[in-house]
């Protein structure tokens, strides 16, 4: 594994989307065990994409515009709904004292759903990981196997990061309606946002 794969993943990692999202307004809404939760959810959701590369199933979505685009708008009507459901006092962004099993469930869900409807994923890992897989590589399969999982492992400590963050202020917010009221807005029009930026996104 080189220096160049771990670098590049942590910069694609840390950028904000989607996830990173999501695990700040778990972090925010329900605290430190839902930010944990929402980013363990996250990390799962890449799985699918991950073994879509491997096997070579993301060609088929970045050669067929109809594939894509279906996938693409299921992603981006997803979103839309997390933007509507944000901004209601008791939707994704309800504040809770304590996360339930129930509700480690729901947050579980909607983080894998969230990184399952981007297409976008699925082309990326097709066009990054064989960047870092040699072509003399007598298990090439395996190799991104490995690169994929060290992705995965990276992904959930720093979502982490992000969700303990938010966590950790989520007394200073929470205790001044205002401000949460605010909060709902703006990451209600991130989603939009995001969702709107998947709506343009070329394969």
């Amino acid at each position: 594994m080189s220096i160049e794969f771990l670098i590049t993943s942590l910069i694609i990692i840390v950028s904000p989307g989607t996830g990173v999202l999501y695990t700040l307004a778990a972090g925010l809404s329900r605290g430190a065990r839902a930010s944990i939760v929402a980013a363990f959810g996250c990390t799962l959701g890449i799985v699918p994409h991950m073994i879509a590369a491997i096997m070579g199933l993301a060609a088929l979505l970045h050669a067929s515009a109809l594939a894509f685009h279906t996938f693409k708008y299921l992603g981006v009507a997803y979103l839309l709904y997390m933007a509507w459901n944000a901004l209601k006092e008791q939707g994704a962004l309800r504040v809770e004292k304590e996360v339930g099993t129930r509700s480690a469930i729901q947050v579980t869900v909607q983080a894998i759903l969230i990184n399952i409807l981007n297409p976008k994923l699925s082309i990326f890992f097709f066009a990054f990981l064989p960047q870092f897989v040699s072509v003399k590589e007598a298990h090439p399969l395996s190799h991104m196997a490995g690169l994929s999982a060290v992705f995965m492992l990276l992904t959930f400590i720093v979502f982490v990061g992000y969700g303990l963050f938010a966590a950790s202020v989520r007394e200073h917010i929470i205790s001044r309606p205002r401000v949460l009221a605010w909060m709902r807005r703006t990451f209600a029009a991130a989603f939009v946002a995001l969702g709107v930026k998947l709506a343009f996104a070329d394969r």
